[in-house]
């Protein structure tokens, strides 16, 4: 069985954010981060080389895999700012429709700039992503 590929690194984030190009996604990160630390009460550590997370859970799958990842996080990729938020989205439908403009993945919410969004519903959505996180995942 494989280590899995991403985990929390000693890497500084502010370090990281430095080597972003693209002021306004640079800008938009650190107010997700912001958002992040105030809802989790962690500070942000790097996961791999371009994933900021904050907290962390263990999992197991029934195949025997097990690992770390944090409890949520963000990374701001070339196309979009990518958001993990490790609940899902079935559960948050009602927030997703005031949220703006977004595309999700399995746990990733993607947003080219938090103009595009209603800032209070994305703090709800994580908020409420961390609590159920925290809730059902025992943390580590």
């Amino acid at each position: 069985m494989s280590d899995p590929k991403t985990k929390k690194t000693g890497a500084s984030v502010a370090g990281f954010l430095k080597t972003v190009h693209d002021d306004r996604r640079r800008r938009d990160c650190r107010t997700i981060i912001d958002m992040m630390q105030e809802i989790t009460a962690e500070k942000p550590k790097m996961w791999g080389p371009t994933m900021i997370g904050f907290g962390s859970y263990h999992y197991k799958y029934d195949s025997g895999r097990e690992g770390d990842w944090f409890v949520t996080g963000v990374s701001p990729r070339k196309a979009n700012l990518t958001l993990y938020l490790m609940a899902g989205f079935a559960d948050f439908e009602k927030l997703l429709e005031k949220l703006g403009k977004y595309r999700t993945g399995k746990a990733c919410l993607y947003i080219k700039t938090l103009e595009e969004v209603d800032q209070a519903v994305l703090k709800r959505l994580i908020k409420e992503s961390v609590a159920h996180v925290r809730k059902t995942r025992p943390t580590s």
